[in-house]
C-alpha cells in the first residue's frame, strides 16, 4: 500500500523518521523511481551514512528563496483513504478549500479555536491531515503540542496537563482510555478547566460525553470524512437548549451534530429520492461544499462515490431532524440486516458502553439459521470488574426492541484497531466469521 501510495502520488521527496527506516527499505525496492529520502534523527542517533539527515536539509540558507505565485485553486496536499474496500484513494485539497475550512473551524460554535489556545492533536498527520488542525491552529496562532510516540492515558494526560492543553483531538477510543485513567484516581491531574476535546472518527457515546462532563471537561463531537478536509459538521447547543436537564443536553451532543457553514447535506433513498429531516427516517447521506472532494486522484467519477451533480456519497446512513441535527444510524457496510429489518451496530456499541463495567465494545453481524444476520457484541470489560451476558442484555432492553437486542456476547481482552485507533471492524468479521447466532429461532 505505501509503494502504490508513493507512486499514485508522484512523490519525489519523502521524509522518514530514522526508526521506520527498516520498513522504508522494504518499500524501495517495489518503486521503479525512488524518490529522495531525508531521514529525521527521531531516536536522537545520528543518521546512518548513506542518508540524507534532515537536520543538515533544514540547515540551509533559504533567505533568498522566492515563493512561486500560486492560484488558490492549486493543489496544497493530498491524503489517502484507508483504502477499506480496494487500494487507497488521493483526496486532494486547493489551498481555498483548506483556508475556507479553516476559517469555518474556528468559528465560535465550532471550535473556537485563537491564538490563546494550546492544541493538543492527538489524530496522527495521516489521518486527513491530523483533522486539518495544523493549519487552523497556525492561521490563527495557537500553540501546538504533538504527542510524539507515547499515546498511552498517562502519558497524554501528563502532556495536556504540563502544556497546559485546552483543545484537543483524538478518536473515541483514545478518550475511552482517558477517562478510564481519570476515573481510577491513581493521581490527581491538573487539566485546564474546561478543557475543549473535537471527537471524531467513530460515534461517540452519550457515556462518554457524560462522564468527562463530571471532571470539567467537554467533549465537541463532529463528523467528517478525509473527502471533506475533513469536518463536516460539529455539535453545538442551540439557546433554546440551555434550559434542558444536563441528561438532555448531552443527548444532543452525542449526536453528529450540524452541518458547518457552507456544507450542505441530505439523505437519499435507494432510488436517488431526497428524504425529509424528521429524526427517524435514515438514509444514504450525501454532502457537497467548497472543501467537499468531487473525484480521486487520477481516477474517472465513480458513481459509487458520487452523484454527478456536486453531491458525495459518504456511505454512511443517517437521520437527520427538523433542527438540522445529524446522526449517524450506521456504515452501510456496518448495519446488521436481520429477518429483513435493519439494525444500527453503533446504537447498540453506545449502549453497551453506557453499562459501567464496560470499557469497549463494537457490535457486528453474525450468521443465523432464521434470520440471516444477528447482533455479536464483542466486549471488553474494565479491570476488576464483572459483567455477564445476561446483565448487558438487560441493560440494552431498556432502551431497544426485543428483535434488535444480540443474544451472542464475545468477552475479549482487547479489540482490533486501525492506525488511526477506530476498532477494526473488518477483522473482527474475520474473526468471527464462522460464528453462528445463539439466538433462538
Amino acid at each position: 500500500d505505501l509503494a502504490y501510495i508513493v507512486a499514485d502520488a508522484d512523490d519525489r521527496v519523502v521524509i522518514v523518521d530514522d526508526v521506520l527506516l527498516p520498513l522504508w527499505q522494504k518499500v524501495l525496492p517495489l518503486l521503479t523511481t525512488p524518490p529522495r529520502t531525508i531521514v529525521l534523527p527521531f531516536t536522537g542517533q545520528p543518521v546512518a551514512a548513506g542518508w540524507e539527515s534532515y537536520e543538515e536539509f533544514i540547515a540551509k540558507d533559504a533567505t533568498t528563496y522566492v515563493y512561486p505565485e500560486q492560484d488558490e485553486n492549486e493543489a496544497m496536499g493530498m491524503c489517502y483513504t484507508s483504502g477499506t474496500t480496494g487500494r487507497p484513494k488521493g483526496v486532494v485539497y486547493s489551498h481555498r478549500s483548506m483556508v475556507l475550512h479553516a476559517i469555518t473551524n474556528c468559528l465560535p460554535d465550532c471550535l473556537a479555536l485563537s491564538a490563546h489556545d494550546s492544541v493538543l492533536a492527538v489524530t496522527p498527520m495521516f489521518h486527513a491531515n491530523s483533522w486539518a488542525m495544523p493549519f487552523s491552529a497556525t492561521m490563527v496562532g495557537a500553540k501546538q503540542v504533538l504527542p510524539g510516540p507515547h499515546l498511552g492515558a498517562d502519558d497524554l494526560l501528563e502532556l495536556m496537563q504540563d502544556e497546559a492543553v485546552s483543545l484537543a483531538l483524538g478518536v473515541p477510543t483514545i478518550w475511552m482510555m482517558i477517562l478510564q485513567a481519570l476515573e481510577s484516581a491513581k493521581r490527581p491531574w491538573r487539566l485546564k478547566p474546561h478543557m475543549r476535546m473535537m471527537v471524531g472518527g467513530a460515534a461517540v457515546p452519550q457515556s462518554l460525553i457524560a462522564g468527562f462532563d463530571k471532571f470539567d471537561l467537554h467533549i465537541k463531537h463532529g463528523w467528517g470524512m478525509t473527502e471533506l478536509s475533513p469536518v463536516g459538521t460539529l455539535a453545538w447547543l442551540k439557546p433554546e437548549h440551555e434550559a434542558l436537564p444536563l441528561a438532555a443536553q448531552q443527548q444532543i451532543r452525542a449526536r453528529q451534530g450540524i452541518a458547518l457553514p457552507l456544507v450542505e447535506l441530505r439523505i437519499v433513498d435507494e432510488a436517488g429520492r431526497e428524504l425529509p429531516w424528521d429524526g427517524t427516517t435514515v438514509g444514504e447521506l450525501q454532502a457537497r461544499g467548497p472543501w467537499v472532494t468531487g473525484a480521486y486522484h487520477g481516477l474517472p467519477a465513480d458513481p459509487g462515490s458520487f452523484s454527478g451533480d456536486g453531491w458525495l456519497r459518504t456511505g454512511d446512513v443517517a437521520s437527520i431532524d427538523p433542527e438540522g441535527y445529524m446522526k449517524i444510524a450506521d456504515r452501510s457496510k456496518d448495519l446488521i440486516k436481520s429477518g429483513g429489518e435493519w439494525i444500527s451496530s453503533v446504537d447498540l456499541e453506545n449502549a453497551v458502553m453506557g453499562h459501567p463495567a464496560v470499557a469497549e465494545a463494537a457490535v457486528i453481524a453474525v450468521k443465523h439459521p432464521k434470520w440471516d444476520e444477528r447482533p455479536l457484541a464483542v466486549v471488553v470489560v474494565k479491570p476488576g470488574k464483572e459483567v455477564s451476558a445476561a446483565e448487558l442484555r438487560a441493560h440494552l432492553a431498556k432502551s431497544f426492541a426485543k428483535w434488535q437486542l444480540p443474544d451472542d456476547y464475545a468477552f475479549v481482552e482487547v479489540l482490533p484497531r486501525t492506525s488511526t485507533g477506530k476498532f477494526q471492524k473488518t477483522k473482527l468479521r474475520s474473526q468471527f466469521t464462522d460464528y453462528v447466532s445463539l439466538t433462538p429461532s
